[in-house]
């Protein structure tokens, strides 16, 4: 091997770049050995498809994004600004709820503070009608199914039910069921529902139809005696409205001011973290009255027993204060019980005692004796002879008895309530019978015939009573003992206080006051008084209405109180009757105070339309005067004076 020449070691020369393979091709000729191909290199494959440039493609999504986003802008921009304001007040009427707090109605007492009318808790038992669609529940018939559960509890008629939970608007979710429901009523609901929504819960046939009721706490009026002065207090409607009596009367005063509270809500349920406002209610004033429970009980007791006996058509009694005119008691009969107006008679639902208007007929006499002593027409002792008939322009008149020549005195005349003896001595009161008729119509108006008494009650009729130019010519000779005119109950007595009160009449008032919010008792304003006749003789009508009771020839001798000097007179007046307005039946009546020497109380009653037994004042209404005078006189602790009777005499010897 060192024999051997060493290789030669060979020295890289400059390197060549590489032609392009499109420059140079090589030409094969004979027997030249095939060109290689490098490694991993393809044949050119020539396009087809040529693409488009993407910068307009670019361009046409910006501008769509750029335009979508100013339409954003545009309408963000009027929601948050333009009209920010209406869109607020429309999300806060979808999203807040405002529901009235109904303040609590006053109570009514009588003047000793015993409760006559309150209010207690109730509930308006209410709906969301949206929870009793098919959607809602899966059934078709759910109104139907609840309503069939709610009628029986609510005593109202399934078809008004259905109504009111499948109403016009579907998208109303708020319906009232029933008003003004006791707590028990409301108990049986809920324990109901809770009942299906347990069984819902392990049923799934069972579906829990009650699950959209709800209550809305309220207030009833409760009427603790019943009927008991039901008259004078009227009764709450369904809307919480005084419909009726004092409610009425008094209304704004007991309804007080309304509260509000809102709230945020959410599928009918309130958002407790999203706030709420409320405006408190104010309650009702209190009334009281100045009526006393125990005598209006005893008043209206004896006049319902009366008027069962006499089968009448209605009586009343009024029982007066004859120096304050206040009113002890104003009874009706037949009444009604305002807690329970479906069962009451409405021709009895309201105070008969001062809207009935009729002839007071004898009871009158006493105002025609006034203006011929107060006119010095004549005296107590005055002779008057009385025929038995008595021709007087078309009319040939009478006395209730058949009778032979009386000779009374003016005292007799009113004694023995003769029509005959009143016509002669109103007769006095002017030269001719036209003056005569105007002296006499001008105390009928001092007395307040023809005029409101004063109480401002509903309904109270102020009788009628035409000007004394237009009486006929009968009437020229009825007014003066009590026919051709009409008064009411509270007017009738109110003339007898007048005279007990020595000649000055007061206004009648049933209100002692009211009692505030705050505790703070509010005096009703005083009655008006206007002076009618002198103390004089007012003293004079006094005993001589003494004889009408003592005398034994008097009409009101069953009124007779032990110990008690009583003044009174009866009434039987021929009655009109108010559906045919003709002549039919009689009113009775009874009007006196007591003591007769110094008058504390009034007492008027009056029957109408007695068809069992006796239809006379004196027979009728005198032992209710006498039953209620005594319980009055025993409850206000009134004692007897002591002071003998007057005895004016009754007849002459001619």
């Amino acid at each position: 091997m060192s024999d051997r020449e060493p290789p030669r070691r060979r020295v890289p020369g400059p390197v060549k770049p590489p032609r392009p393979r499109s420059a140079v091709r090589r030409q094969p000729g004979p027997g030249a050995r095939p060109v290689r191909r490098p490694s991993g290199a393809r044949p050119p494959v020539r396009s087809k498809l040529r693409l488009g440039s993407p910068r307009p493609r670019l361009r046409m999504v910006s501008l769509a994004l750029t335009l979508v986003l100013i339409a954003f802008v545009v309408r963000l921009f009027q929601v948050q600004a333009v009209d920010a304001s209406e869109y607020a007040a429309r999300a806060d009427q979808n999203r807040y709820v405002v529901h009235t707090l109904t303040a609590e109605r006053g109570g009514i007492t009588d003047r000793s503070g015993v409760a006559l009318a309150v209010s207690e808790d109730a509930y308006d038992i209410t709906a969301d009608p949206t929870m009793f669609s098919a959607k809602q529940l899966k059934i078709d018939d759910g109104p139907e199914q609840a309503a069939a559960l709610l009628a029986p509890i609510l005593g109202q008629d399934q078809a008004t039910i259905v109504k009111k939970l499948r109403p016009a608007n579907r998208n109303s979710r708020y319906t009232r069921l029933a008003t003004r429901q006791t707590p028990q009523v409301w108990k049986q609901i809920k324990d109901l529902r809770a009942a299906l929504a347990a069984k819902a819960g392990t049923d799934k046939r069972t579906v829990n139809v009650l699950a959209g009721v709800f209550a809305d706490p309220s207030s009833q009026r409760v009427y603790p005696n019943g009927d008991l002065a039901a008259g004078i207090l009227g009764w709450v409607n369904a809307d919480g409205q005084g419909a009726g009596g004092i409610e009425q009367e008094l209304n704004k005063a007991l309804t007080g001011k309304d509260g509000q509270i809102r709230y945020a809500q959410a599928g009918g349920r309130e958002v407790p973290t999203a706030g709420s406002t409320q405006t408190p209610a104010v309650p009702g004033a209190d009334v009281e009255l100045t009526i006393d429970r125990d005598i209006q009980w005893a008043a209206q007791n004896a006049i319902t027993e009366q008027v069962k006996k006499s089968r009448a058509d209605r009586g009343y009694v009024v029982v007066q204060d004859t120096r304050t005119g206040q009113i002890l008691a104003m009874a009706n009969s037949p009444g009604f019980d305002p807690n329970d107006l479906s069962k009451a008679d409405s021709a009895a639902m309201g105070n008969a005692a001062v809207q009935d208007a009729y002839e007071p007929g004898s009871t009158a006499k006493v105002m025609s004796m006034a203006a011929v002593l107060e006119e010095n027409a004549a005296t107590p002792l005055t002779h008057v002879v009385v025929p038995n008939r008595l021709h007087r322009g078309d009319r040939l008149f009478s006395d209730d008895v058949d009778h032979k020549t009386w000779y009374l005195t003016l005292n007799g005349v009113l004694a023995k309530s003769s029509n005959i003896g009143t016509i002669l001595a109103t007769g006095q009161l002017g030269k001719t019978q036209d003056a005569a008729n105007k002296v006499l119509y001008s105390y009928l108006r001092k007395f307040g015939i023809g005029s409101y008494t004063g109480l401002g009650f509903p309904g109270e009729t102020p009788g009628i009573l035409a000007p004394y130019q237009k009486w006929s010519t009968s009437q020229q000779y009825t007014v003066p003992f009590g026919q051709g005119f009409s008064i009411n109950a509270m007017q009738a007595a109110s003339v007898y206080s007048t005279i007990a009160n020595g000649g000055v009449r007061v206004e009648p008032t049933l209100v002692r006051g009211t009692k505030g919010a705050d505790g703070r008792f509010t005096p009703a304003p005083k009655p008006g008084q206007t002076r009618v006749v002198s103390d004089k003789t007012a003293r004079t009508l006094a005993q001589m209405l003494e004889s009408v009771v003592d005398d034994e020839q008097g009409t009101g001798n069953l009124a007779r109180i032990p110990g008690y000097n009583v003044a009174g007179k009866t009434g039987t007046a021929n009655r009109v009757d108010p559906a045919t307005g003709k002549y039919h039946g009689y009113t009775s009546s009874f009007a006196g105070f007591a003591p007769a020497d110094n008058p504390r109380i009034t007492v008027y009653c009056a029957i109408q339309n007695a068809t069992s037994g006796s239809y006379y004042g004196g027979q009728i209404c005198g032992p209710i005067y006498k039953q209620v005078m005594e319980f009055a006189l025993k409850t206000l602790q009134i004692p007897p004076t002591g002071a003998q009777a007057a005895n004016l005499p009754v007849d002459y010897k001619p």
